[in-house]
């Protein structure tokens, strides 16, 4: 079974061929981070004007790789939420365009989904596992039950890691995106020198919180004296704020082993997958945290972490072998949550 993958809900333009024996035929990507650098962040319209202007050519180019035309393929999945509506509109229209010109079944894939799937594109590990999904949008622990079946255990009440990382080097001055420039300045400093807090830690539960860490490094930097943000003092707070976010993160995560080995004591193993998942030193933390739970860490190599169509495409994969294909009619939505029935979380900011 082959299925041809599209991406385009947020900064990144995908195009992936992949089969059910879990080889990728091909794995086109289009980063925009030069588009977006000069803002610090990802501008919506331009990230949509981008998908627009290079889908086709990755498409056309992901095909050629796989050495396989329109008709070679047993379906078509594309990213349809939750993302930047334009660029998702952009990459669901596409897709259902080829299936009804090649009369190939259109798979709506969740990006979050994608994501929680993405480690079984390497190994093919059993259900249940317990997911910690970290990105620059979401941060959130998950048992997943199967495909397209998940009971969220926690979230973020505010601000995502990934986005805590992104401000954290916007307010260091040290580049976009965030996440490699705080790991490569941290690998230089001294993660002890500035005191900052551990949100949430020793609390119930496993919901996670990061704006007051986010802005302790702002009163931190304000509170050095003017003019003197040194080399040294950028790598020793990078150093200081990755060690607190991954306690924290830890804390939350031993709590949701609890909650997810109470439920599942036949449960072997915790997936850490998104952009954040890339981060070597957090990786090494979570790997401790899984061995001491006697749990397997299983992580997607670092270029299936950020975002990319081979794990939409394997999410397809997994989906189509289940029989689950959607309509031509199907809109793209830009909040899709995993655990629709999940209850609210109580916070300032909480990603669905």
């Amino acid at each position: 079974m082959i299925v041809l993958g599209i991406e385009t809900s947020c900064d990144e333009t995908a195009a992936a061929v992949v089969s059910s024996d879990r080889t990728i035929l091909s794995d086109e990507i289009f980063s925009q981070l030069d588009d977006h650098r000069p803002y610090g962040g990802v501008v919506p319209e331009v990230a949509a004007r981008a998908h627009l202007q290079h889908l086709d050519g990755l498409i056309a180019r992901a095909m050629k790789d796989a050495k396989l035309d329109f008709g070679d393929l047993d379906g078509v999945a594309a990213t349809c939420g939750p993302g930047l509506i334009g660029g998702v509109i952009v990459g669901a229209t596409t897709a259902k365009a080829i299936a009804v010109a090649h009369d190939l079944p259109f798979i709506a894939v969740n990006h979050l989904e994608g994501h929680a799937l993405s480690a079984r594109l390497m190994d093919d590990f059993a259900f249940p596992y317990l997911l910690l999904l970290v990105s620059g949008g979401h941060c959130q622990l998950l048992t997943v039950n199967g495909v397209g079946d998940y009971t969220r255990l926690g979230t973020t009440i505010d601000d995502a890691l990934g986005e805590a990382f992104d401000k954290t080097a916007k307010m260091l001055g040290i580049g976009y995106p965030g996440g490699p420039a705080v790991e490569a300045a941290a690998a230089k400093g001294d993660g002890t020198r500035f005191k900052l807090p551990r949100p949430l830690k020793g609390r119930d539960g496993c919901h996670f919180s990061f704006s007051g860490l986010k802005a302790a490094v702002h009163r931190t930097i304000d509170g050095l004296p003017e003019g003197t943000l040194r080399d040294a003092d950028i790598n020793d707070l990078c150093a200081s704020f990755q060690v607190a976010a991954a306690d924290a993160l830890i804390d939350r995560c031993a709590n949701g082993i609890e909650m997810f080995k109470d439920a599942h004591p036949e449960g072997s193993t915790l997936v850490v997958a998104g952009g954040v998942a890339a981060n070597t030193y957090l990786r090494s933390r979570l790997q401790s945290l899984a061995e001491d739970y006697g749990l397997n860490l299983m992580a997607p190599p670092q270029r299936l972490c950020t975002d990319n169509a081979a794990m939409i495409a394997w999410a397809g994969v997994e989906r189509l072998q289940l029989g689950l294909t959607d309509g031509l009619d199907f809109k793209p939505r830009p909040r899709w949550p995993l655990d629709p029935e999940a209850p609210p979380a109580v916070g300032a900011g909480v990603k669905g």
